[in-house]
């Protein structure tokens, strides 16, 4: 869908220290094999905060950055565990950022679960709720997760990628900002969604089946029944067609895009996903960045786009294509017109 009318008034991210990879190697956390392959230096690991507090952290400040404009709605992306049950962690987000805007009156606060598609998923309906109506203004999109153990081994969980902690926040508005949303495409996969699945039953209670997350052994055996030409040729035209959509709908073609935000994976995967297939250059994407950060969750698109306007990378005029895939499986890409450079603000993607 085309988007003339929507900005980015604001964004921010909050990343706790990092820890180097080869330390994890040295330590028996990590198989030095698997840190080849990913090409990874780096991932960010909180000490406590959790994924809430971290997203909470950006979303002041990029409310702030864009002068507390009041907000109709507010959207918290997240993929693993946000620290209590039965619990609203969009309401806490609100919350932590109207205290800093005493004036704004509470609007929808509501939880995406996308896994690591939900921050895309979340720029799309929020997009489509400030075009929806006239009198809304403003949507803030965050997404902050912290992939901690017993549950979750950051290292080894899915590998040839690993998972970072972290929060980043990006402000919608329908009146003006540094940049435009040209276009945006989702495209679904619903045949795929047994890959995250695999062949466990479903369960009264998290962690009944394994006392660890091990996308590895649900993949091997969705695989195994599927055929892995099958789902590699899925996966493949879902990513084509996401991408291809967006370019389409937004008037451009792939070498009018000057930067490329892609998901913190692997090298191994962006090789086989994006930068062999589509011809990107890997230094005209976020990777030489997001090798050192880890895989956010739902937050690579919000924080890559934030580390390049904060880098002084971006210009006016130049196109960015925002590329988020996620279990279930979904793909989405959007195209971003630089309009301006950003407003001076405090800490971009520091650490916490």
């Amino acid at each position: 869908m085309r988007y003339p009318e929507i900005f980015i008034a604001g964004g921010a991210t909050e990343l706790p220290p990092a820890q180097d990879v080869r330390a994890a190697v040295a330590a028996g956390r990590l198989d030095g094999r698997i840190a080849d392959r990913t090409e990874a230096l780096a991932v960010t690991v909180s000490d406590g905060p959790s994924g809430p507090e971290l997203a909470a952290r950006a979303a002041r400040r990029a409310f702030a950055e864009a002068g507390s404009p009041g907000l109709d709605l507010l959207l918290h992306a997240t993929v693993y565990y946000q620290g209590h049950d039965l619990w609203a962690p969009a309401s806490y987000v609100q919350r932590e950022v109207l205290a800093d805007a005493p004036g704004c009156v509470p609007c929808p606060a509501v939880e995406i679960r996308q896994l690591s598609n939900g921050g895309m998923a979340a720029l799309e309906l929020a997009a489509g709720y400030l075009a929806a109506t006239p009198g809304r203004r403003h949507a803030l999109l965050t997404a902050g997760d912290r992939f901690e153990a017993p549950g979750f081994d950051r290292w080894n969980g899915d590998p040839g990628t690993h998972y970072a902690d972290g929060g980043s926040a990006l402000l919608l508005s329908n009146r003006d900002g540094f940049a435009r949303l040209r276009s945006l495409a989702t495209v679904s996969a619903p045949e795929l969604e047994g890959m995250h699945r695999g062949d466990d039953p479903f369960g009264a209670a998290p962690f009944e089946h394994r006392p660890v997350v091990d996308m590895e052994t649900t993949k091997r055996a969705f695989v195994s029944r599927t055929g892995v030409g099958r789902c590699t040729a899925l996966v493949s035209a879902g990513q084509r067609r996401a991408l291809e959509t967006a370019l389409d709908e937004a008037g451009n073609k792939l070498a009018d895009i000057d930067w490329f935000v892609l998901p913190h994976l692997g090298r191994r995967r962006l090789e086989a996903a994006f930068f062999t297939p589509f011809g990107i250059d890997p230094e005209r994407s976020t990777w030489p960045w997001s090798r050192a950060v880890g895989h956010l969750g739902a937050g690579d698109q919000f924080a890559g786009l934030d580390h390049l306007r904060r880098s002084g990378a971006l210009r006016p005029g130049q196109l960015v294509l925002l590329v988020g895939i996620g279990a279930g499986f979904t793909w989405s890409c959007a195209v971003i017109e630089v309009l301006g450079p950003p407003r001076p603000s405090g800490k971009g993607t520091e650490a916490a």
